[in-house]
């Protein structure tokens, strides 16, 4: 854990390791204090209670997971298509993104593969939030001429998002089936590159020049 966190960060990252390793339910109030080198009444002070301390760290996986899409601002104006080598730029610029905010010691990864699993009434609301953000993602896209997410956008965000949630509930046999963790730091530059050169096909023919035809 690293040590120039803050006390309620110190709070919820022990939350979130712990919560991975051993289920929400089994985890108490106090062992998260002890984790986190705090007292009981601090981990309350800031959080108020142990739910509240899981919706924040639900509320802090929304965030990062966020802050890892692409947007039309990272290649293009809302006016026009990118072009290619700009796409491919958003995409290393996400990649590193994505290996500085998940070290292979980060517990962000084995808490969500806990929360999917769980599957109760918490985790399909951040599902939920995620599927509205992917939805909007693709809408600005297209709205932008920049991709078309096809007929059905919600089905297509929901497609979108069974892959990558996917990739975390598989995370162990893809490591043994591709010889590489596809999501650790030796291997997500290859998984990566590859998803996004499948997320690609959607992207629209930039426009011709005028007084010339495609």
């Amino acid at each position: 854990m690293r040590s120039d966190l803050t006390p309620k960060a110190r709070i919820r990252d022990a939350a979130l390791r712990l919560f991975a390793d051993d289920g929400f339910d089994a985890v108490t109030v106090r062992r998260i204090a002890a984790a986190a080198g705090v007292s009981p009444a601090l981990v309350l002070h800031h959080y108020g209670s142990k739910d509240a301390l899981r919706a924040a760290c639900d509320d802090h996986i929304l965030g990062l997971t966020e802050a890892l899409m692409p947007t039309p601002e990272d290649s293009a104006s809302a006016t026009s298509s990118p072009a290619p080598g700009a796409f491919d730029a958003a995409v290393d610029a996400k990649l590193g993104s994505f290996a500085d905010l998940f070290p292979d010691d980060s517990p962000v990864l084995p808490y969500l593969r806990r929360m999917l699993l769980a599957d109760d009434e918490r985790a399909r609301e951040v599902l939920r939030g995620w599927h509205r953000m992917t939805v909007d993602l693709l809408t600005r896209w297209r709205e932008a001429g920049v991709l078309d997410p096809g007929p059905d956008p919600e089905v297509r965000a929901a497609l979108l998002l069974a892959m990558d949630l996917g990739a975390v509930l598989l995370r162990d046999p893809l490591t043994e089936l591709l010889g590489f963790d596809p999501l650790g730091s030796g291997g997500i530059d290859r998984w990566g590159r590859d998803a996004y050169s499948f997320f690609t096909l959607m992207l629209t023919d930039p426009p011709a020049p005028e007084g010339r035809t495609p």
